[in-house]
């Protein structure tokens, strides 16, 4: 079994580096063709003979012998692994630089081994140019046609896990609600676990849907969690009581749903030969800093929500197997409306308040914050999920776009722009969680970027209320907090849930 997902790659690759190997092929032919039309064309027709008579001799003798270079660069290179998963302006570069090597070490080996038999540079710049154009030009219009027309394999979706059915854990929340219909309008069959704690209206566009099923349960209770995963080829794990203050509520649900639940998951996965895993982290992992960071920076949680994220990471990432493939997604501060609305989230807070009283209140101002809209936030995750298995296996990615790495007085100041009248208080307290983030790995390894601008959520929000869509936003339905508060921490199932929760929060720091 370990040697399978190697013996599939190997399979995969041989078609690309046999074409790779005939353009390499047609590329040099076409450069003689190019360079004798020219010869004849200005008149040095003796000479146009005589390249084609050297060439012939050159390429039956010399180059059949050394072109296995060139698919031996491009496979150092990472055009049958790495490279794939790569997107725009970056993936042309990956590919013109591993051609430009290829053409390097070919001329290299030809000099040293085979001295000055070697055709001129009359042939040697067209080859060059057209090997860098068939190689980088095939590989962009394969993936213009399959982005322009959808193109979807022929024995299913999701060609890295092979097949097509998805748990969404907790996929009636904020971000649940909206990737559980993109799922659906992508062609998955969709299976949810949810508590419907918050309701089971964020899933009332979709529960109708023949590709839909809904298991209303705890993910802290074993036969929940078994029964849902069975039959499943990948999970996105996004169940968790979400934020600071909720989490604070208390600390013995929030270490159970948030941690403890996440072990069990990963095993009854792996035992249920689940292959993909995609965990909804945080970029609060990263704690308060002034530097810009990325996946390999240090993390250092400052709360026991960013905490119960570390430990979970920590806990997926060692569970990798060549069969079992987890991807962390530290997803970004999230805006924008869903199916179902949170106004705990600062964008939308204040833009409730700027619509609704006039008058918003900026803590710290000078301090970043990474944002993404939900719908982004999405996209993205789908991306990753559909990804082939080497890219995001045992990765972690920052889920979000650099450029909307805002200062919170760079909010307040888009807000007012579209409220005019409203007022900004600025006020300086202690928490101060400055923090920037690079989002470069998901960009050049998925080749995703961001649609929807600051703006474009605040108007969207501002839609809603317009259109009484949403008639009070200090409803608690809208507030993670303040509806634990009221309705309490969800409580185990048995007794045998919170001793069994109790165990696999052993490992947590």
């Amino acid at each position: 079994m370990a040697n399978a997902p190697q013996t599939s790659r190997l399979a995969e690759a041989i078609p690309r580096v046999i074409a790779d190997f005939i353009m390499i092929h047609l590329s040099m032919i076409a450069a003689l063709a190019i360079s004798v039309v020219y010869q004849t064309g200005i008149g040095k027709v003796a000479e146009a003979e005589g390249l084609t008579s050297e060439f012939l001799r050159y390429y039956t003798g010399f180059f059949w012998l050394l072109s296995p270079i060139f698919p031996a660069v491009f496979f150092l290179n990472g055009f049958y692994t790495r490279s794939r998963g790569y997107a725009g302006p970056y993936k042309t570069w990956v590919i013109i630089r591993g051609v430009l090597t290829g053409v390097m070490a070919f001329y290299s080996v030809n000099f040293v081994f085979f001295g000055a038999t070697r055709v001129g540079r009359s042939v040697a710049v067209p080859f060059i140019v057209l090997a860098a154009v068939s190689l980088a030009g095939s590989r962009l219009l394969k993936a213009y046609v399959e982005k322009r027309y959808d193109v979807k394999p022929k024995k299913g979706l999701l060609v890295a896990n092979g097949g097509g059915r998805v748990l969404v854990v907790g996929g009636a929340g904020y971000i649940g609600s909206l990737l559980v219909q993109r799922l659906l309008e992508r062609g998955y069959q969709v299976r949810v676990l949810d508590t419907l704690l918050y309701g089971e209206e964020p899933l009332r566009a979709v529960q109708d849907h023949p590709a839909f099923e809904l298991l209303v349960g705890d993910c802290r209770n074993i036969q929940d969690v078994v029964r849902a995963v069975q039959g499943v080829e990948s999970i996105v794990h996004l169940a968790a009581i979400v934020g600071d203050p909720a989490c604070d509520l208390d600390h013995q649900a929030a270490l159970q749903i948030n941690y403890a639940a996440t072990r069990m998951l990963i095993e009854v996965a792996k035992g249920q030969g689940v292959r993909r895993f995609l965990f909804a982290s945080s970029c609060s992992v990263y704690g308060a800093t002034d530097l810009e960071m990325d996946e390999k920076s240090h993390v250092q949680p400052i709360s026991l929500y960013g905490q119960t994220k570390v430990d979970s990471e920590q806990a997926l990432l060692a569970a990798r197997t060549d069969t079992f493939h987890p991807t962390i997604l530290r997803y970004a501060t999230v805006f924008g409306l869903s199916y179902r609305p949170r106004f705990d989230l600062v964008v939308n807070l204040l833009t409730a308040k700027a619509r609704q009283e006039g008058v918003i209140t900026i803590y710290n101002g000078q301090q970043w914050r990474p944002f993404i809209h939900v719908r982004d936030l999405v996209e993205a995750t789908v991306r990753v999920l559909e990804a082939p298995a080497r890219l995001v296996s045992g990765e972690i990615f920052n889920v979000g776009d650099s450029r909307l790495n805002h200062t919170l007085a760079e909010v307040g100041a888009t807000i007012r722009e579209i409220f005019p009248g409203t007022r900004i208080e600025q006020v300086e307290n202690s928490d101060r969680r400055n923090y920037r983030v690079s989002f470069e790995k998901l960009r050049t390894r998925i080749g995703f970027r961001a649609r929807y601008t600051l703006r474009d959520g605040i108007l969207e929000l501002k839609k809603a209320f317009d259109e009484g869509l949403i008639e009070d936003y200090t409803d608690p339905r809208y507030h993670n907090q303040r509806l634990l508060k009221i309705t309490g921490s969800p409580a185990n199932k048995e007794e045998f849930d919170r001793l069994l929760m109790a165990a696999f929060a052993g490992g947590s720091a």
